[in-house]
């Protein structure tokens, strides 16, 4: 008997034993990170925690909103930034070494990867994401799971689905077609799924077309089960519940956190009454049994890793250089030589900004400042330093520049930090616009005017607008690189490593050139995803766009040559496969990596197709004067696109051009293929007006396919699922607010103002922030988590009936 189906009739032996009561109270956890177990039956708790970059455990008891200390761990770089390496075996890598601390700690499962597209740039947890593409996210996950679940300790894939943005996150509905649903917003949790198999999927706390994730049948159940086979768990997002007996009817089977009895007490109830099949409960049950027995302390740990964190740190370094992404190299100002005066600019230089705020934040092992690794490489004599900038970056100091500018004048090249703020994208809130710091923005242009010799390097999680770029000669992105991230730029910034990282993401302009401009992040309740396939670099290139550096691009301080492209089959059929196979050879004088992508154009569909889309890619190390033949397999979705009518995917008969490039818009070969199908389209789906980026009311409801709901609440009366910031305006939710604003102060401080500079207060301001952002927007419900059980649901529901009888009267 093999170990799952050896797993399974123990849990079924052990749910037999279950009383109703026990059933429905491991429904939920046991505390903020703990799984309940049953005493009686021998069943123990685990623990699951965040970590979709770094494990973030508890030192003491779980708080009610489980974020104090946290165990040192190593802060890997964050999605971003490892979605650049565009390397899946170097982020199998990083999910082993994941699992070796999950184990030395005795976590049994992880919460992430993050699978979530990046839909615009100003969602503020984009650094938790890989990319605004589903290829490419996909592979990135599936890379990810298949490392951390190597060691045995289970992942969370998140946050399933269309959970695009923090503003109104809790309660948000996602009005979305049915296409771009399939073919942007779910590819990449298929392929996770169905390729690794994570042991647990974690649902969004959003709503889906008018259902919150938490409750929707068709998502949890129809698409992830029974099309995908996934056959692990299903956990829900911290506070993500409404209705808990829908929810397991619908297959989300473990709360999280706890509901402190209340939500258990409601299944019992429903399934007492008829109205949650008994079977349903029983599925649920063991699922949470499998998944505790499977990963539980005694199994997996009995031998625990003591990891080396030498080593881990180390990984650390090589994955945050492989990501970071040569924008532009005037004059080949890079790489620096060791022999020159340089000055060192802003304050990121000496205090990094190497990870984001919120759930995933990590307490490092150890944490390597951009200037200490300078100052190592060639010597203290050669480095000046100015801060440049406060470190909150709020306010334009002009003696702070003055003194960059006096160190700029007597060096030889000026390296300046620069990025943007914990205070400008966290967990919790979306930015509002794509600027820099105008302090940082100054800085270097005033710089600019003495020296040109300037290498800006950007830490940030996701894109910004660069108005200066034509006035400095050299821009290295290096995203939030994890605690090895100010070691690894040094290394890169002086030839110690050729540059790699490819852009996950484009980077437009400015903002209004975003094709969820002015839908982004929609109204009070819905947000209509009127951009419809057109997201990322599928606008910009059918739109033919300007950006001011394309999906896919990166530099290098080598050269490479595309040659001799190939198909195996100049026809194939649409079930079959084709390999494609090019010639890349290094032109220049070091060793470097090249990344081969291959995107996919069909000349003549009968439905609106984005110009281009990415099916392939290939990371490849060739050294100088040599070549390597890169082959890489396109199956058939590569051609397929999804016909809601048919509810299936159709790859249409007709020419398919396959592009070979090193960015989506530097494309260097092409060849074209015939696919022989018979398949028949039935959908109707248009071009969407390319000028205003969007469908209008129309031609939305045309591929909505219903009529397109407006921005109201789904009931005029107050619910549990009615945001704080509505209920406020009555007596006893400004109370409620109030409540909750000052156990937040209490917890974290108030948020405001600078740091001392101890690190604890550091994060517990970054934490103060995140919470203050989104408490607005925290359903009724949700008062019961942040109150760690002090204010009861039940207590809450009675609130709700005087509130309306407040509105009312």
């Amino acid at each position: 008997m093999d170990k799952d189906k050896e797993i399974l009739q123990q849990a079924q032996e052990l749910a037999a034993q279950m009383t109703l009561e026990e059933k429905a109270g491991l429904c939920s956890g046991k505390d903020f990170w703990h799984l309940k177990g049953i005493e009686r039956l021998e069943l123990p708790k685990i623990m699951i925690t965040d970590g979709p970059h770094g494990l973030r455990k508890q030192v003491t008891d779980t708080d009610n909103l489980g974020l104090h200390g946290s165990v040192s761990a190593t802060c890997f770089p964050t999605a971003a930034a490892m979605a650049s390496t565009w390397d899946t075996s170097l982020i199998t890598r990083l999910g082993i070494a994941l699992g070796e601390e999950c184990r030395e700690e005795e976590v049994s499962v992880v919460l992430g990867p993050g699978a979530n597209i990046k839909r615009s740039p100003l969602c503020g947890r984009n650094f938790e994401y890989f990319s605004e593409d589903p290829y490419l996210t996909g592979e990135m996950a599936l890379a990810h799971i298949k490392g951390v679940q190597s060691q045995g300790v289970g992942t969370s894939l998140k946050h399933f689905a269309a959970n695009n943005q923090e503003e109104g996150r809790l309660y948000m509905d996602s009005v979305v077609d049915a296409r771009t649903l399939r073919e942007v917003y779910l590819p990449g949790f298929e392929k996770a799924v169905t390729a690794g198999s994570p042991e647990t999927v974690m649902c969004a706390y959003n709503r889906l077309n008018g259902t919150y994730c938490s409750e929707d049948s068709w998502l949890l159940n129809s698409v992830l089960r029974d099309e995908w086979g996934f056959e692990g768990l299903v956990v829900s997002d911290w506070g993500a519940v409404s209705e808990r007996a829908a929810g397991v009817a619908a297959g989300m089977d473990l709360e999280m956190p706890s509901s402190f009895g209340e939500n258990d007490k409601k299944i019992v109830s429903a399934v007492e009454a008829g109205s949650l099949a008994l079977a349903d409960l029983d599925k649920t049950v063991l699922r949470i049994v499998s998944l505790i027995l499977k990963t539980q302390v005694s199994n997996v740990f009995s031998f625990p890793t003591k990891y080396d964190r030498e080593k881990h740190h180390d990984l650390a370094r090589k994955i945050a250089a492989e990501g970071s992404v040569l924008l532009q190299n005037k004059n080949n100002l890079l790489p620096l030589a060791a022999n020159k005066k340089i000055a060192v600019v802003g304050d990121f230089a000496k205090n990094p900004r190497y990870q984001g705020a919120g759930s995933s934040m990590v307490n490092p092992t150890r944490l390597d400042t951009a200037y200490d690794a300078m100052v190592n490489l060639v010597g203290e004599e050669m480095i000046t330093y100015a801060q440049g900038y406060t470190p909150d970056g709020q306010s334009v100091d002009k003696a702070l520049i003055q003194e960059a500018c006096q160190i700029a004048a007597q060096a030889d090249a000026v390296v300046v930090f620069a990025g943007l703020p914990d205070s400008y994208e966290s967990e919790g809130f979306d930015r509002t616009h794509l600027q820099l710091p105008e302090s940082h923005n100054q800085l270097i242009q005033e710089i600019a005017k003495i020296n040109t010799n300037i290498v800006v390097v950007l830490c940030n999680g996701s894109p910004v607008e660069l108005p200066w770029t034509n006035e400095v000669s050299s821009i290295l992105e290096v995203y939030l690189g994890g605690q090895a991230g100010g070691s690894a730029a040094v290394e890169v910034l002086f030839g110690k490593v050729n540059p790699s990282g490819r852009l996950a993401e484009t980077f437009p302009i400015k903002l209004e050139d975003t094709p969820c401009y002015g839908h982004f992040p929609g109204g009070e309740y819905r947000v209509q995803y009127r951009e419809g396939l057109n997201v990322g670099y599928r606008y910009y290139s059918t739109a033919k766009v300007p950006v001011r550096y394309p999906f896919g691009f990166g530099l290098s301080y080598t050269n490479f040559a595309y040659t001799n492209m190939n198909v195996s089959a100049k026809t194939i059929d649409a079930a079959k496969s084709v390999t494609v196979s090019v010639t890349i050879k290094n032109t220049g004088k070091v060793i470097g990596k090249e990344v081969v992508q291959l995107y996919v154009r069909d000349k003549m569909s009968s439905v609106y197709r984005p110009d281009r889309e990415l099916k392939g890619f290939a990371k490849i190390e060739i050294e100088p004067g040599e070549s390597e033949t890169v082959k890489i397999e396109l199956d058939s979705r590569a051609f397929a696109f999804f016909d809601p009518l048919r509810n299936d995917w159709v790859v249409e008969e007709g020419d398919f051009e396959i592009l070979a490039g090193s960015s989506v818009e530097n494309i260097h070969l092409t060849e074209t293929v015939f696919v022989q199908s018979d398949q028949k389209v039935l959908c109707e789906y248009p071009a969407p007006d390319l000028d205003s980026k969007t469908y209008g009311d129309e031609l939305f409801e045309t591929i909505y396919r219903k009529p397109i709901p407006q921005d109201l609440p789904d009931t005029p009366e107050y619910t549990m699922d009615t945001p704080l910031h509505v209920v406020k305006n009555t007596q006893v939710g400004s109370q409620l607010y109030a409540g909750i604003l000052e156990n937040i102060t209490k917890m974290f401080g108030s948020g405001d103002g600078e740091s001392d500079g101890d690190e604890a207060n550091k994060d517990g301001q970054k934490t103060a922030r995140m919470f203050q952002k989104m408490i607005s927007g925290l359903p009724v419900r949700g008062v019961a988590m942040f109150s760690g059980g002090a204010i009861t649901l039940a207590q809450l529901e009675g609130m709700v009936m005087m509130m309306n009888q407040e509105r009312i009267g």
